[in-house]
């Protein structure tokens, strides 16, 4: 039996009655959470933690924030810093914890911060705002950079524009923090590409697509001269009986990466899939109804058999047992009040 100790944390808009991220103790055996503290920050609308989990890193009103995580997963400040744009919407770092990466939804624009030892945020290294017009006039008619990742080689850095219906690749130079511009992945048009992530093994990338309710996975080589990213499957995140106004919103693998879970807005259902580690495919397991509105977030508690989900609009967060052998999951406890909940992050702690 695991008996490590974990905890959530959960970013909030803090707009209304909210202050920050909410620090949740987690029960993984009985798949429950129990909130201990708020530490106060402004619209905390995504969260990272760094590869060598000393430090947090959190998009701030003010730009980027960095805390120092305590042995009990307390939250101590230590800077901001500015990313001289619009409040970004992403963070991811490099493994060696030396850069942060910031995507920009609300100007188009992707951000690279140098970090220090200390764990704090240094100087931007270098910007780039996407140019370029969208499909669909009514949402995507400019560049909107929702997601930042860089290739498991290190060699490239990823951007997600969702307004512009393409993934920009960027050779990354790891010496100067500096980017440039190598290729470009086009997908579909109106599919709106919302977040991509990579297989821990660094074969595989899944784009989960806001507009089009699916999943592309690509097979990954970054052994040639150029990277090369070619799709290999593609799973819808709907049943066939679905809302008429759906949008796929979250896209979460298990520790393991065994398992992969992803969030239908509008139909507010999550999705559970089997992720085959040695070909990359998906298999469903089951679509479902998440008991909330506007699942905008979603996560496995450490067992892989709870997951929660962080529901946007109806203020809550609801918990659920998967129950593999028949397919489904179930409802477990109560809805936790949460205000505008959008983020989660969860990670062990000290006994």
């Amino acid at each position: 039996m695991d008996k490590k100790k974990y905890v959530a944390y959960v970013g909030t808009y803090t707009h209304g009655n909210s202050v920050g991220i909410h620090l949740f103790d987690l029960d993984v055996e009985n798949g429950t959470m129990k909130e201990r503290k708020v530490i106060p920050i402004n619209n905390p609308s995504y969260i990272k933690m760094s590869h060598n989990g000393k430090f947090l890193y959190s998009i701030a009103d003010e730009g980027v924030r960095s805390f120092t995580v305590q042995p009990d997963g307390d939250l101590v400040p230590l800077n901001c810093a500015s990313i001289e744009g619009m409040r970004g919407c992403y963070l991811s770092t490099d493994k060696d914890d030396r850069y942060l990466f910031v995507a920009g939804w609300h100007d188009g624009k992707v951000t690279v911060m140098r970090l220090n030892e200390d764990g704090t945020v240094g100087e931007m290294t270098d910007e780039v705002f996407h140019k370029g017009l969208g499909s669909v006039a009514e949402r995507n008619f400019r560049p909107h950079v929702n997601c930042v990742n860089l290739t498991p080689d290190g060699k490239y850095l990823c951007a997600v524009d969702l307004g512009t219906d393409q993934i920009k690749i960027y050779k990354f130079d790891h010496r100067t923090g500096k980017i440039e511009l190598l290729d470009l992945l086009f997908c579909e048009l109106e599919s709106a590409p919302r977040i991509l992530k990579f297989s821990r093994s660094g074969k595989f990338a899944y784009v989960i697509s806001e507009l089009k309710n699916y999943i592309t996975v690509y097979r990954y080589d970054g052994s040639g001269k150029n990277p090369v990213f070619e799709e290999i499957q593609k799973v819808s995140t709907l049943n066939d009986y679905h809302s008429a106004t759906s949008a796929a919103c979250a896209l979460r693998f298990s520790r393991d990466d065994t398992k992969l879970l992803c969030t239908n807005a509008g139909d507010n259902t999550a999705g559970l899939f089997h992720v085959d580690t040695e070909t990359g495919l998906l298999e469903k397991i089951c679509i479902l109804p998440i008991s909330g509105d506007y699942p905008k977030a979603i996560d496995f508690f450490p067992d892989n058999k709870h997951i929660m989900s962080l529901n946007h609009e109806s203020n809550t967060i609801t918990t659920f047992e998967v129950h593999y052998d028949k397919n489904y999951f179930t409802a477990k406890g109560k809805p936790i009040s949460i205000e505008t909940p959008n983020c989660v992050l969860v990670a062990e702690i000290e006994g």
